[in-house]
Parts: C-alpha cells; sequence; structure tokens
C-alpha cells in the first residue's frame, strides 16, 4: 500500500516544457510565495504559467555550484534540524508537519526528479519505519486511511544542510 502510492508518487512525469516560458519583468515570487498570498487572501487562485514563473524564478535563486538531486543520491543530514514532512492518505488530501531529524540521520533519493534542475527533491528517510514511529502521531500513523510520509526539500536546502553520502543508492525494502 505505502509502496504503491511512493511509485505512483515518484514516477509522475512533468509535462510543462519549461524551456518555453520566460520570467516577465518584475517577477519575484517563489511557489511558496504565491502559496502565501492565496492563504492570507491576497489572491484567490493563481494559474499554471504563474507557477511556471515561480519554479523558473526559484530555480534562479539557486547558486551555480549547487548540485541538482538526482535518483539514488544519498543524502546525511550535518547537523540536528527541523524540516517538513508531508503524509499521504487514501483520500483527497495530504496532511503533515514539522519533523526534527538529527545529524547523521540519511535520507535518499527514490526516482529521478521531473526536471533536469528541480527547485527540490522528494526524499525517503533510509531508517523509515524507525522515523516514522518519533515523528509521527500514533492516531495518524495507526488511522485506517493513513497511507506513508516523505520529505520534500527545497535543492538549496539539500546542498547547505546535508552532505552527499553517495550517489547510486539503491535499497529495495525501505518501508
Amino acid at each position: 500500500m505505502i509502496k504503491d502510492f511512493l511509485k505512483n508518487l515518484f514516477n509522475r512525469k512533468n509535462t510543462n516544457d519549461l524551456s518555453n516560458h520566460k520570467i516577465p519583468a518584475g517577477w519575484y515570487l517563489t511557489v511558496s510565495d504565491l502559496h502565501e498570498e492565496l492563504r492570507s487572501g491576497k489572491r484567490i487562485q493563481f494559474g499554471e504559467s504563474e507557477l511556471t514563473w515561480a519554479r523558473e524564478y526559484e530555480r534562479s535563486l539557486i547558486p551555480e555550484n549547487y548540485r541538482f538531486p538526482r535518483k539514488g543520491d544519498l543524502y546525511q543530514a550535518k547537523f540536528d534540524q527541523e524540516i517538513d514532512y508531508i503524509t499521504d492518505w487514501s483520500a483527497p488530501y495530504s496532511g503533515g508537519g514539522k519533523a526534527k531529524i538529527y545529524v547523521g540521520e540519511k535520507f535518499w533519493v527514490h526516482t529521478n526528479p521531473s526536471d533536469k534542475k528541480p527547485i527540490g527533491a522528494y526524499l525517503i528517510p533510509v531508517n523509515y519505519k524507525d522515523l516514522e514511529e518519533r515523528i509521527i502521531p500514533f492516531d495518524d500513523r495507526t488511522a485506517f486511511k493513513y497511507n506513508g510520509y516523505y520529505f520534500y526539500v527545497r535543492t538549496n536546502l539539500i546542498n547547505e544542510n546535508f552532505i552527499l553520502d553517495k550517489t547510486g543508492f539503491q535499497k529495495e525494502k525501505y518501508i
């Protein structure tokens, strides 16, 4: 059940050809900024073009010397930190929260990100079950519709807060 969800999530194809989209002059919003404007009521929606511009703008903020995450990358936390996790449910919504991860904990990129230069990547912890018991509330992880969890980490944070431990990592049974 969880493995099927992760397989479907991470094997989605990006149908947007970003090479044909130019950021309008004066555009400075990130994807997070667009979502914050929705939450605050400043806007009631945004379109695919705005989302594409936000991704392109965000990509332009990634330093040239930063490495973009790829399938099989194994990362190790440089220090104790708090990061967001996302929970999946067999329902039309997701949840999540903040997780404290510790120095040395390892995470891997299960599949290739949908872009050559992704603004972030989905990470799976190597010690999936142990971390799940520590960060996911008991009521959530034992709920009938609970279908697992994962992390989405921006490329900037991956480069700043994690060490690339190895490439080509595979773990057949992670759940």
